[in-house]
């Protein structure tokens, strides 16, 4: 099911959140304007690998463009494509808005760089020695859920269901967001052994964990928990 929006306003404008989308957007829109080797080039420089980050491999020099560990935090801010742009994208435009609310903008930058920081490193600590880049903002957004689960468990998310017919429902944020929480645990457990790319599935776990963790030292004090 694909999350559409959720029935929860704020009440400060998500300038944060925007902020982030807009980025993130804008970084896609120049590497897809790279030359292929370039792009890859490109990624290599920014993304997060766990070989390097852990000392086991160096980057030639001419790929070296930010101390190793900034590329925990540059490695957020790119994506692997269309589909995967969006869809990260449309659950922070959804669910960073409240999260932004709750916190105020400040806080909500080290938030959503933390929560991405703590996703990468859980990602590259199953694998220390991959030598594949870590690229995309999933890892920090899963913070985000993870500290909307909290706060929100019974908000109305409208899900749009495409398996054999298509409609739209509502349905509980903890439903919503507990069966996203437990697809990245069966399918992390699933990828555990198996070589190559594809999808960071123990970004999502460690990030989704960090957020639930940290959410009580950065929202507002008067937010309770469980608030709708």
């Amino acid at each position: 099911m694909i999350p559409l929006r959720d029935d929860n306003p704020t009440e400060i404008t998500p300038v944060v959140t925007v902020g982030f989308i807009v980025l993130c957007v804008l970084v896609f829109l120049y590497e897809i304007s790279l030359s292929e080797g370039t792009n890859e080039a490109f990624v290599y420089m920014y993304g997060a690998i766990p070989a390097v980050l852990f000392g086991y491999v160096q980057l030639p020099p001419e790929l070296v463009s930010l101390p190793i560990y900034g590329t925990l935090l540059s490695s957020m801010f790119l994506h692997g494509g269309w589909m995967h742009l969006v869809g990260n994208m449309l659950y922070l435009w959804i669910f960073g808005n409240n999260i932004e609310d709750v916190m105020g903008h400040g806080k909500f930058i080290v938030f959503y760089l933390l929560c991405g920081v703590l996703a990468a490193l859980s990602h590259a600590l199953i694998d220390p020695t991959s030598e594949i880049p870590m690229v995309g903002a999933s890892g920090a957004i899963a913070g985000v859920l993870g500290a909307y689960l909290l706060l929100y468990p019974h908000v109305r998310v409208l899900v749009l269901v495409p398996y054999g017919f298509i409609g739209t429902f509502y349905i509980p944020a903890v439903v919503v967001l507990g069966l996203w929480f437990l697809m990245q645990l069966l399918s992390g457990g699933m990828s555990v052994g198996h070589e190559g790319g594809g999808v960071a599935f123990f970004a999502h776990i460690g990030g989704f964990i960090a957020g639930m963790a940290l959410i009580g030292l950065f929202k507002n004090p008067n937010v309770k928990f469980f608030k709708r």
